[in-house]
């Protein structure tokens, strides 16, 4: 989940740094690195994956 969120942000951030688009300080391009990295950091630390039931599994 977090990882496409990540990829989404390094997109948008990759159009706005390529089209030379001028915007606010909030949503630089390097602000949304920032975010896609942490995003990045939150997939790869395991937080928000699949609830895994230790009951359904076969033996």
């Amino acid at each position: 989940m977090f990882a496409i969120a990540a990829a989404v942000l390094f997109f948008i951030a990759f159009l706005i740094n390529a089209a030379d688009i001028s915007t606010n300080d909030v949503f630089s391009s390097v602000n949304l690195m920032l975010l896609g990295l942490t995003a990045v950091a939150l997939h790869l630390a395991g937080a928000g994956g699949w609830a895994r039931s230790g009951s359904s599994r076969r033996r």
